[in-house]
């Protein structure tokens, strides 16, 4: 779910087995991406997995880490990690998108090897791509209600049209494995 020049690039940890099975990012129920995409105002309205295909038509991209497929995120090694990390690099070198937003502070942290990285804009750029990073959409992750990561995620919207953070404006218009692993963030809401 990638193209040339979006407005965002959406990264999550790597496929689980509902994505796999299905070909659709964020599929697992309980997972809260679509919702919270929807309540940020990154859509205009709440979109099903299987729509991910309107993504690019509105400067949007979903890509993954890690591209191996499991039931867990844990069952990833640091070195599928920091080559997820070099390869995520490359492509979005290649794409150019405005943001990359890496959808878990503590896959950032791993494909990255950025320890002390927290929620929100990052100092790491990849060519001209800033680098967000988001929390994760996970039902599990209970650091964060659907309310609080939408307020993240406007912020991100935010900056991509060129309201703040950095933003260079705008051209146009997992379940990645985080929501179906967990992946777990490690930081709450902003106060």
């Amino acid at each position: 779910m990638v193209a040339d020049g979006l407005d965002v690039l959406f990264c999550g940890i790597n496929p689980g087995l509902m994505t796999a099975a299905t070909g659709h990012h964020f599929a697992r129920p309980g997972n809260r991406f679509w919702p919270v995409l929807h309540l940020s105002g990154f859509t205009p309205r709440l979109l099903r997995p299987a729509e991910q295909g309107r993504l690019p038509s509105l400067g949007l991209g979903i890509t993954n880490v890690v591209a191996r497929a499991t039931a867990r995120a844990d069952e990833l090694g640091a070195e599928e990690y920091r080559e997820g990390g070099r390869l995520l690099a490359l492509k979005v070198a290649r794409l150019e998108p405005r943001f990359l937003a890496v959808v878990g502070v503590t896959a950032y942290r791993a494909a990255f090897g950025d320890r002390l990285a927290q929620v929100g804009p990052q100092e790491r750029t990849f060519g001209r791509t800033r680098v967000w990073v988001l929390p994760n959409p996970s039902g599990l992750n209970a650091h964060w209600t659907a309310a609080t990561m939408a307020e993240e995620y406007a912020r991100l919207r935010e900056a991509a049209r060129g309201g703040g953070e950095h933003g260079r404006g705008v051209h146009g218009g997992g379940e990645h494995g985080q929501g179906e692993h967990g992946g777990g963030v490690s930081t709450g809401p902003r106060p």
